[in-house]
């Protein structure tokens, strides 16, 4: 049905806004109202007004044949083709021009190519990648894990050791077969192909498909990026990243044991065990895997932790609502998350990282939500803890040199515990430079020599 005069009258007092725009009259680049029908049908709908001046008066528009027709070519660039009817209603004696424009079903709608969305009171150009990627999550076109992955096959790829496991965290009826908690999960499509998402939490190796959805964990010595003394990448299904990540930062954190009574003792890490799984378990359901420069990060310094991801919030929250309102870029991943009781759709996963570092008395977290979404945990560790630690892998090298100087790096590594060659070459330079240690010959076929201090 048409708007009648005294709804007219009703849109026009609350002002232009994101479903209405005014036009004193047509304007002459036909173009403009096309774009802004594209907008309207990318967003949420919206009715355009003709005959309305800038202060919002109604003083009606005339327009002949030639701008009738114009207009309606406007309307008809718009791909794919959408029906909006365009008609004229007499408001106390003033022709107003009216364009209705629904919210359409196919979207992206574009105009000569290009894309348009509603902005507030405002209609814009698509113009960067990262936007018309945000309006595609928001529209549900192109979420990264509703993408399919054609070369993932069942019977090689598939982890169904995993699965029996997720399941059963799910509580799936063991009467329900595999194939169709598959097709209730929705983890494959119309023709029985994997989904990214699937891949990514059940593949044996999703790196073999997506080689950046891993988790790289780096300890530094000091408070910067110049000193490298572990450093280790954690690929698998997602779910074995996370515990791989928690068990990495329970190996480097301070953790102290509580007896309490005849009961178990219970471990408290120096940084609240709920804040970091709430940060890691927000990394792999949120990160842009759209980014494949990228990778999620675990950064450990004297004074800070911090846990980063591609991508900041994503545009359907704004900074205000941020800790309060939950929003995914992979819904599939989140869902399946959720389906184990990792994470809660309100959105309460910031807030519990809030509260236990505030119950821990730790400083508040930081968190930077633009371009990579990073949270920064400060800590209290001391530089005699770290120098305490230091000195005990020192001696650990030492004395497995003692018992074979010829032991190479990859060797020590796989001695000593969590540490990688990178680490081991990073004290071995130190102990050099010490005058502690020696090489003797070259890097291979050689052997270290210990130099006793006179």
């Amino acid at each position: 049905m048409k708007l009648t005069a005294t709804e007219i009258k009703s849109i026009v007092q609350s002002g232009e806004g994101y479903n209405a725009e005014f036009k004193v009259s047509v304007p002459l680049k036909v173009s403009e109202i096309a774009a802004e029908v594209c907008a309207f049908a990318n967003a949420a709908g919206g009715v355009m007004l003709f005959g309305i001046d800038d202060k919002n008066n109604i003083i009606g528009v005339e327009l002949d044949n030639r701008k009738r027709s114009a207009v309606q070519n406007a309307i008809n660039q718009l791909n794919p083709h959408l029906h909006c009817p365009f008609y004229f209603v007499d408001v106390d004696g003033k022709q107003i021009g009216v364009i209705e424009v629904i919210s359409g079903l196919q979207k992206p709608y574009t105009v000569s190519g290009a894309i348009y969305i509603r902005q507030g009171a405002t209609s814009q150009k698509i113009t960067s990648v990262e936007q018309m990627r945000d309006f595609f999550q928001r529209s549900g076109r192109i979420y990264f894990d509703e993408g399919v992955c054609g070369n993932f096959s069942y019977e090689h790829d598939f982890d169904e050791e995993y699965f029996k496991e997720f399941r059963f965290e799910a509580g799936f009826s063991q009467s329900v077969d595999d194939t169709q908690i598959i097709r209730n999960l929705q983890l494959i499509d119309n023709n029985d192909v994997f989904k990214n998402g699937a891949v990514l939490f059940f593949a044996k190796n999703p790196e073999h498909f997506f080689d950046k959805a891993v988790i790289r964990c780096v300890a530094f010595e000091g408070t910067n990026k110049v000193n490298i003394i572990d450093d280790k990448v954690f690929g698998g299904p997602l779910m074995l990243q996370y515990r791989s990540a928690l068990q990495w930062l329970r190996s480097k954190l301070n953790v102290r044991y509580i007896i309490e009574g005849s009961g178990p003792r219970r471990e408290e890490w120096e940084i609240p065990e709920t804040a970091l799984k709430e940060a890691v378990v927000n990394a792999l359901s949120h990160r842009d895997y759209y980014d494949k420069g990228g990778r999620i990060m675990i950064e450990l310094f004297d004074d800070r932790l911090e846990i980063s991801n591609p991508g900041g919030l994503v545009s359907a929250i704004s900074p205000k609502e941020f800790g309060k309102k939950s929003s995914s870029r992979n819904p599939l991943i989140f869902g399946l998350f959720e389906r184990i009781n990792m994470v809660e759709q309100v959105g309460s996963g910031i807030h519990r990282i809030r509260e236990s570092i505030e119950d821990a008395g730790l400083p508040e977290p930081e968190f930077n939500t633009e371009g990579m979404f990073t949270v920064v945990f400060k800590r209290k560790t001391t530089q005699k803890t770290t120098q305490k630690t230091t000195q005990k892998t020192t001696q650990e090298i030492i004395e497995a040199i003692k018992r074979n100087p010829g032991i190479t790096r990859k060797e020590l590594a796989e001695l000593i515990k969590d540490i990688t060659e990178d680490g081991i070459k990073y004290h071995l330079n130190k102990l050099k430079k010490e005058g502690k240690l020696k090489r003797i010959g070259p890097d291979k076929g050689g052997y270290w020599k210990i130099v006793q201090k006179k």
